[in-house]
């Protein structure tokens, strides 16, 4: 205990010097016990902590513990009563919400949660249904939030949208379903009075009050105005660009809904400027054999094609495209999702890739699944190389061991290290070939030993950020820096 009580106190007092506020948070702070719990917090608040965050890591608490808990640390922790209290609950036992707002009943006054409900495992607090819990019944909890509730749908689509993940139509507040009313006796109330069976309105997260279909003969100005309802505010040549997608739709539709609509644009606007495209792509699938896919792409300009065989037809396509471009990406996700009803629906397909540590995801929405696949997965491979071609090159450099540090940099690590302590970064190649650097910490300032051929630093003078290089006619050049 007294060891961790000085890392805390120290790592405080170190960011507190840093700036002045400083948000502190014992891990799995629900099921500790009491007595070191409100030890850790009172040294916290004494070393400079200015926020006490109280998290539930594995969501294992309920709403009357959460409350308790609060209000005791408040009241018997010295100096609790002058810092803010924060919560950070998990769903593992979908109490999230329940607990967040418990909390703020024993004297939390901020909640940490997320878009959708996303996190680890079974999710975090939804912030949706907190703001909105907090709006509807501020009779019993009077706070003010400052958040523009009539933005909840649309940041909710588009981090479901960016993330891969799919909204849950009973989902509270951003569920398709959560305005949607079947029963009979619900349509007949809501007929008369809206307020009999909705405790908030749909325009209230952002949710145009009707949805009436568009078609095929529908105009610009009427798709401008629908994008406008779902929040949406786009540009002439943006417009232009969804119109022509919209068209396309509505030939194979007879009628194109608001999820349709979303799902147009959610598909990347600047599809036709990728350096890989879809030219033409044919399946075959069955009963009668494996699946085969022919696929013609545009590379770059150039138009190469590949016939791949697979466990049913999307398997034999992104192998098609792996033929045509080969690729050492791991697919980590690949999902379908029907936008409406019907066998005319589209689907939404989601792929994530991974290669090298990088991570891109694809999205593409379609009638035909297949296509609508193999879009996703090519507009994934695209965002993969603009994120390799953005990062420059570096970004995948590896820590090496010991055992591949040239004899130099070996040697004078040796001498160095009885007069330094060493701190992170050690032995790391940097940049280009044959370029190393050790770090090593004295008397609060960092020592950058770097270990290079004269070849590999230009014979310079070239000061950045502070830092001073030195002319590298010699091997083993050292940088000081506060």
């Amino acid at each position: 205990m007294d060891e961790m009580a000085d890392r805390i106190h120290d790592t405080v007092t170190y960011a507190r010097n840093l700036c002045d506020n400083i948000q502190w948070s014992p891990m799995d702070a629900t099921r500790t016990e009491w007595d070191y719990l409100a030890r850790v917090v009172e040294i916290a608040i004494r070393a400079g902590a200015t926020t006490i965050n109280i998290p539930d890591t594995v969501g294992y608490s309920v709403p009357v513990e959460s409350t308790g808990l609060i209000k005791r640390l408040i009241a018997e922790v010295p100096g609790a009563d002058e810092v803010v209290f924060a919560t950070h609950c998990h769903n593992d036992l979908g109490m999230a919400t329940a607990n967040s707002l418990a909390a703020v009943a024993g004297g939390a006054r901020q909640i940490e949660c997320t878009i959708n409900g996303l996190g680890e495992r079974a999710g975090n607090t939804a912030l949706e249904e907190v703001v909105m819990a907090l709006k509807v019944r501020d009779d019993i909890m009077p706070y003010t939030i400052g958040i523009d509730t009539t933005k909840i749908m649309h940041i909710s689509r588009r981090v479901a949208t960016v993330s891969g993940f799919p909204v849950q139509f009973n989902k509270a507040v951003v569920g398709k379903n959560a305005f949607a009313h079947e029963s009979g006796i619900h349509q007949d109330g809501m007929l008369k009075n809206a307020e009999t069976f909705e405790i908030m309105r749909p325009g209230d997260v952002g949710l145009a009050g009707s949805s009436l279909p568009l078609g095929k003969h529908s105009g610009r100005a009427a798709l401008r105005d629908k994008l406008n309802q779902l929040g949406y505010e786009i540009g002439d040549n943006q417009l232009r660009d969804l119109f022509v997608r919209f068209k396309e739709l509505a030939d194979r539709k007879k009628e194109v809904y608001d999820e349709d609509i979303l799902a147009i644009v959610g598909v990347s606007e600047d599809a036709k400027h990728d350096r890989l495209q879809i030219v033409s792509m044919k399946v075959t699938c069955g009963t009668g054999g494996p699946a085969e896919s022919t696929v013609e792409m545009d590379i770059d300009g150039k138009k190469i094609s590949a016939t791949e065989q697979g466990d049913g037809p999307v398997d034999a396509t992104f192998k098609a495209v792996r033929a045509v471009l080969p690729n050492k990406a791991h697919l980590q996700l690949y999902q379908v999702h029907a936008v409406t009803q019907g066998t005319d629906a589209q689907a939404t397909v989601s792929v994530r890739l991974e290669e090298d540590g990088v991570i891109a995801t694809g999205q593409s929405a379609d009638t035909d699944t297949v296509v609508a696949s193999a879009k996703a997965y090519v507009n994934a491979l695209n965002r993969l190389r603009i994120r390799r071609e953005k990062a420059g090159p570096g970004i995948d450099s590896r820590e090496i061991s010991y055992k591949e540090v040239p004899w130099f940099a070996r040697w004078a690590a040796a001498i160095c290290r009885p007069f330094f302590l060493p701190v992170a970064g050690w032995y790391k190649r940097v940049a280009k070939p044959g370029f190393w650097n050790m770090h090593f910490g004295f008397c609060g300032l960092r020592v950058i030993l770097f270990a290079a051929p004269p070849q590999v630093l230009p014979d310079c003078r070239h000061r950045q950020s502070g830092v001073l290089f030195w002319p590298a006619r010699t091997i083993g050049r050292c940088v000081i820096m506060a």
